[in-house]
């Protein structure tokens, strides 16, 4: 008789052993996929930001702009569009805020400004890097 009531202890410990070592192996679980949850929430925050620079940066593209003065900004949302003439036949449309920043290049043909079809870019295209900050 005593034999069986040690074997239901052991059972009994056992049972407790595995629903520690469980709890542990959940713990861990949840901790990984709270990392990982924040991963994924980050890069899909940086990617909406990605995607509303460009839209500006297009919606920049598609407006009208004087030639005079050399720099001209527009508002779009909470992101600014300027326009810089570096020359008489050379402009940069800078679009973004603070933390992100895209650029377009253009030139200036019969008295208008036109874009380089070739698309923006993630890094300033000029060697003068205080040419490429929003003013």
């Amino acid at each position: 008789m005593n034999r069986q009531r040690g074997m239901s202890s052991l059972a009994l410990v056992l049972l407790l052993l595995l629903l520690v070592l469980g709890t542990l192996i959940l713990t861990g679980l949840n901790q990984q996929l709270e990392s990982f949850r924040s991963l994924v929430n980050g890069e899909s925050v940086s990617l909406r930001r990605q995607a509303d620079v460009q839209s500006a940066l297009e919606w920049g593209r598609m407006q009208r702009w004087l030639l005079q003065p050399e720099q001209q900004c527009k508002q779009r949302q909470s992101l600014r569009v300027c326009l810089r003439v570096l020359s008489e036949d050379r402009v940069l449309l800078i679009a973004g805020d603070n933390d992100l920043t895209l650029w377009r290049g253009g030139e200036i043909a019969e008295g208008r400004v036109r874009f380089s079809p070739h698309g923006w870019s993630d890094f300033c295209p000029l060697k003068e890097s205080a040419l490429c900050r929003l003013p």
